[in-house]
């Protein structure tokens, strides 16, 4: 893989007003609000509850900037750009390990400022280790994802990725418990089991003591299968449109 092109695709984002404020401000304003106005300092829960909303938003914008490559990868195929990119000494596992590395780098930001933010506005107050743990785990899980975006690309249009792009993100969201408890309704419940969104959430609660629902095990191979299956499917994609070329 190559640094220069790594160091292009993390610019390139950073460059896209409309990324930053997805990936990076909108999950810390989310937390702000759902923290400062949603939830009452008076709840004996509060601080618990805090927790498990600072841990949701650093998943959630995880989430968002590992999909940002589903739309950017529609646009590279539709003007040739990936075909042009074929016939130069980058590889295919060269170019898609690129994008994959540079959606969980800028994924980065969010895992670390949620956290900052939580640290400062409501007191989460973890030992340095733990915290650590914490963002390690939640980047970890932006891997499934990270495939997610960069299957979708190789299937969907310029026009049709920016819509496809929010349904998914705010759907799995929202089945995945990002948004609301999902064991209070056992039909959202029983879907979400299925869902790395699920998953990735369970284990950054294992790892910030919020009290998670289920093993680590049980959400270790959740997101360990998503990953397998969309990473196997990104590659046999791939190499399928390479065979046109």
């Amino acid at each position: 893989m190559s640094v220069a092109y790594l160091r292009s695709e993390i610019t390139r984002m950073f460059r896209s007003p409309r990324f930053v404020f997805f990936a990076v401000a909108f999950p810390i304003l989310m937390f702000l609000l759902q923290s400062n106005v949603f939830v009452s300092k008076d709840n004996k829960d509060h601080a618990a509850v805090v927790i498990v909303l600072m841990v949701n938003m650093m998943v959630f914008g995880g989430f968002g900037a590992a999909m940002s490559n589903a739309t950017k990868l529609a646009y590279e195929r539709s003007t040739g750009w990936q075909r042009q990119l074929r016939l130069t000494p980058l590889s295919g596992i060269g170019y898609l390990s690129g994008k994959a590395l540079s959606a969980l780098l800028v994924g980065l930001p969010a895992m670390i400022l949620v956290p900052v933010v939580a640290w400062l506005n409501q007191d989460v107050d973890f030992d340095l280790a733990k915290w650590a743990a914490l963002i390690a785990v939640a980047w970890a899980t932006m891997i499934p994802f990270v495939f997610l975006g960069l299957l979708l690309g190789q299937f969907g249009t310029v026009d049709s990725m920016q819509p496809v792009n929010m349904l998914i993100t705010m759907g799995m969201g929202f089945l995945g418990g990002l948004w609301i408890p999902v064991q209070t309704v056992s039909w959202l419940h029983d879907i979400a089991q299925f869902l790395p969104s699920y998953g990735a959430v369970q284990l950054g609660y294992h790892a910030a003591g919020a009290g998670a629902d289920g093993s680590v095990g049980g959400a270790l191979l959740m997101i360990g299968a998503w990953t397998v299956v969309l990473g196997a499917l990104v590659i046999r994609r791939y190499r399928k449109d390479g065979a046109r070329v």
